[in-house]
């Protein structure tokens, strides 16, 4: 594992991926365990076409450090916005991606650059990101949790409980 800007990228194996696998395998939850089982033993293949399936619906690229502050500090110089590295890679792989010019491509944020410091120096900008005013006082605040049970009414009890509260 190399160690990137983007800590949620260096992920090995991404819960996004266990979804993926869960749709490409119709739902079936029984056939994807058993699949991630086996990929704790050692490689696993996914039938061919499924993997043809995925290629429909998505693109993929990688998107290197330098690049990544490259994006952070191009989109801020080009319409003073403060991108975090995880959207920049996104910003990126859709520029890289983008087959037609005539179809907008729209990149979701991600996170809030205020999150990333070292990675906004490291793109040589000098704008610190402010944490939203709701959120200035975020490490002062005392920690809460309630730990549950692994009993399925019992989570939805909680949650019963507490959505109306909310």
């Amino acid at each position: 594992l190399e160690h990137t800007l983007s800590p949620s990228m260096d992920i090995m194996v991404s819960s996004n991926f266990e979804r993926l696998l869960f749709d490409l395998h119709g739902r079936d939850g029984a056939a994807v365990k058993t699949l991630l089982e086996n990929a704790a033993k050692g490689p696993v293949s996914i039938e061919d076409y499924r993997w043809k399936h995925a290629r429909k619906l998505f693109d993929s690229d990688a998107v290197d450090d330098k690049t990544t502050c490259d994006t952070i500090r191009e989109i801020y110089e080009q319409n003073e916005y403060l991108l975090d590295p995880h959207t920049a890679i996104g910003v990126r792989a859709a520029r890289n991606c983008r087959r037609d010019p005539a179809v907008p491509m729209i990149t979701l944020g991600t996170a809030h650059p205020a999150k990333f410091p070292d990675a906004i120096a490291e793109s040589g900008l000098s704008v610190k990101a402010q944490l939203p005013a709701h959120m200035v006082d975020l490490f002062e605040r005392e920690e809460r949790y309630t730990v549950l049970d692994n009993n399925v009414s019992e989570v939805q009890g909680f949650i019963a409980r507490h959505w109306k509260n909310a």
